[in-house]
């Protein structure tokens, strides 16, 4: 028996009437025709019935019938001998850019303390704690 021949389920039905809804938001369809294909698929028996309601609509082609091949990610190439664990160099991303929004922070904080001409509470200090957490976090791996 081929899929086509198989019993579809209510999650099969549901998710070809998703398919359905995507192709009607993105006017592939009109609202008549996504009704009339709508009616078709809750009354859809076997995949085939189901599969056939969506094959003239890009990016709902059944997989078994897709013609794109599936991503095969490139083979890893083998470190060299002796190589080790070598450190990549510059930190954690979250360091550099988490530092940016601190820098931001303390030069809005320097404005507006020339702005009023008073010394406002030091708020961009709290910023501060993940980001020196994250700093002794990466310190401490580097001696290991």
């Amino acid at each position: 028996m081929s899929r086509d021949e198989m019993r579809a389920g209510d999650s099969d039905r549901q998710a070809i009437a998703d398919k359905l809804k995507t192709a009607l938001d993105e006017g592939r369809l009109d609202l008549h025709e996504y009704d009339e294909r709508l009616q078709r698929t809750y009354g859809a028996k076997t995949f085939g019935e189901l599969d056939s309601l969506v094959t003239d609509l890009p990016g709902t082609v059944p997989a078994q019938q897709s013609r794109v091949q599936p991503y095969q990610p490139p083979a890893a190439p083998s470190p060299a001998p002796g190589a080790g664990n070598v450190p990549q160099p510059g930190g954690p991303p979250f360091l550099a850019s988490y530092g940016g929004v601190v820098l931001v922070c303390f030069v809005i904080w320097g404005v507006s303390c020339i702005a009023s001409g008073d010394f406002i509470y030091p708020w961009p200090l709290w910023m501060l704690i993940p980001l020196v957490f994250g700093v002794l976090g990466r310190w401490g791996k580097r001696d290991r």
